[in-house]
């Protein structure tokens, strides 16, 4: 299976793994962004992959990430942000990371559907909360989101200067979001989740570290790595 899924999301997803497409290494083998691998490599990658969930790629809605925390109103192709939220059917959201997380949101009673990529830079920005505030200006309720957090760089495997450290600080993280110099991104937008209004019992986490051989990881692989997607789509 190319795709792990969540058993809080009810509508199709997917946290893609690197298994099961065409490039050659270092991008081996379902990659799915980036730059340095062939267009026509992830081209195939992208159409394999979304096959299995049985989306077209002309639905697909995705993103060029820039570490900001700015929300797209979703619309099919690519567009300049790092999340994307909608509450239109057979619009698939798409993002990508190698290490920052994927989040994935869904409000199955009013229908609206959201999805982040979630660095440092965003996680310290409140991505999550900007997200959580669009889904609702599109009519969904905080109490009915569930969250669905994938696979990123764990916090054992990610030490940060005490310059970034010290900037969660002063943007009131509290201090379960990192150990000395070890940046707990995962635990930091579960925070983030939690103080929207996001219920505790609604939200889930792969707790899986994309240093992981499942995985792609710019930090392990040294800069020269492919790319995994989180997808989200209604139909």
């Amino acid at each position: 299976m190319r795709w792990i899924h969540s058993p809080t999301i009810s509508t199709i997803h997917g946290f893609s793994r690197r298994f099961g497409g065409v490039s050659p290494k270092p991008f081996d083998s379902l990659n799915l962004g980036g730059i340095d691998d062939l267009p026509e490599n992830i081209a195939e990658n992208r159409k394999r992959a979304l096959l299995e969930l049985q989306i077209d790629f002309e639905h697909v809605s995705y993103l060029d990430q820039i570490h900001s925390n700015i929300v797209c109103q979703a619309s099919a192709g690519k567009q300049t942000g790092d999340a994307l939220v909608t509450n239109k059917k057979n619009i698939c959201l798409a993002v990508g990371a190698a290490d920052c997380y994927p989040i994935l949101f869904h409000d199955s009673k009013n229908n609206v559907i959201g999805a982040a990529h979630c660095g440092w830079k965003g996680t310290l920005a409140r991505i999550v909360t900007n997200t959580i505030n669009e889904m609702v200006l599109l009519g969904a309720e905080t109490s009915q989101i569930k969250v669905a957090i994938g696979q990123g760089i764990s916090a054992k495997n990610y030490e940060v200067s005490a310059d970034i450290i010290d900037l969660f600080k002063q943007a009131g993280f509290p201090n379960f979001c990192w150990q000395k110099q070890q940046l707990d991104l995962l635990q930091a937008n579960t925070f983030v989740a939690l103080e929207n209004g996001i219920l505790k019992e609604h939200i889930w986490s792969m707790n899986r570290c994309t240093t992981e051989p499942d995985f792609f990881s710019y930090r392990r692989d040294h800069c020269k790595t492919g790319r995994m997607w989180a997808v989200i789509m209604m139909v």
